[in-house]
């Protein structure tokens, strides 16, 4: 076996090479610096929204934009992250439906109360903890006060959890609200 300047190894009896596990992890490198990523794209799916959407929604709260907990996305569906942002958010403050929609859920899940809104084309989000005289079925407005902050659940007391799913797949909520700057790629080399 002969090892050439590239890492790879050739056998001078069958004539094949077998590359180096140190040139697989560098083409592995180059193609995830090249393709996008997201946690939607690691599940196989298309996020259906569009930049004309994005960016557009009200915030929920009144007063400043205070994220308190930033989203963290899982590394697998069932890994360990925060699938959403708590803002600032006292007890009592009115939550506003950020779009257009319709009360999927509205209820106790263990010991926090919060509302789900479908907004149609695969975009939903769960607000908590949130009461609500708000049924499932009823569709609100963009701007209508949805409910109320409450005490419960994950969130520390004064903020408020919003969670978006995209086709069932958590995704940063913010990017709808105009808060997330797009990616640009750099080359990361001198030309040759």
């Amino acid at each position: 076996m002969v090892r050439s300047e590239h890492g790879c190894v050739h056998t001078k009896r069958h004539r094949r090479r077998r590359c180096a596990p140190l040139t697989l992890l560098v083409i592995h490198a180059l193609l995830c610096a090249v393709l996008p990523f997201s946690p939607a794209s690691a599940y196989g799916i298309a996020l259906a929204t569009t930049s004309a959407d994005e960016g557009d929604w009200l915030w929920p709260v009144d007063g400043p934009r205070a994220v308190v907990e930033p989203f963290r996305a899982p590394a697998h569906e069932y890994g360990p992250g925060h699938r959403g942002v708590d803002i600032t958010a006292s007890l009592g403050t009115e939550v506003r439906a950020p779009a257009a929609g319709v009360i999927a859920f509205r209820g106790v899940v263990v010991d926090r109360p919060l509302l789900t809104i479908d907004h149609g084309a695969g975009l939903v989000t769960t607000f908590e903890p949130v009461e609500s005289a708000l049924a499932a079925g009823h569709a609100v407005a963009e701007g209508e006060v949805i409910g109320t902050v409450s005490i419960g659940g994950h969130s520390a007391p004064g903020t408020l959890h919003i969670g978006l799913r995209v086709h069932g797949v958590y995704v940063d909520p913010m990017r709808m609200f105009g808060e997330v700057p797009r990616a640009v790629l750099l080359p990361c080399c001198e030309p040759l």
